[in-house]
């Protein structure tokens, strides 16, 4: 299960995410783009990996 901080209320930008037992915090936003009910962020992380975060506007769940 992934838990994602953002900055606001409003899942706006993230700039953490937990995993597993690991928390990475969110160095840049790569690229960002919207689809049906979804936001995705491309980001790159502390650990220096690239990832895919996804906010399902819907159900107001994040997904790796």
């Amino acid at each position: 299960m992934i838990k994602v901080q953002c900055y606001s209320r409003v899942q706006s930008k993230p700039i953490s995410f937990s995993l597993s037992h690991s928390t990475y915090l969110v160095k840049e936003i790569l690229d960002r783009w919207y689809g049906d009910n979804a936001v995705y962020f491309k980001i790159k992380a502390d650990d220096e990996n690239i990832y895919l975060l996804k906010y399902d506007q819907w159900h107001n769940e994040w997904d790796l």
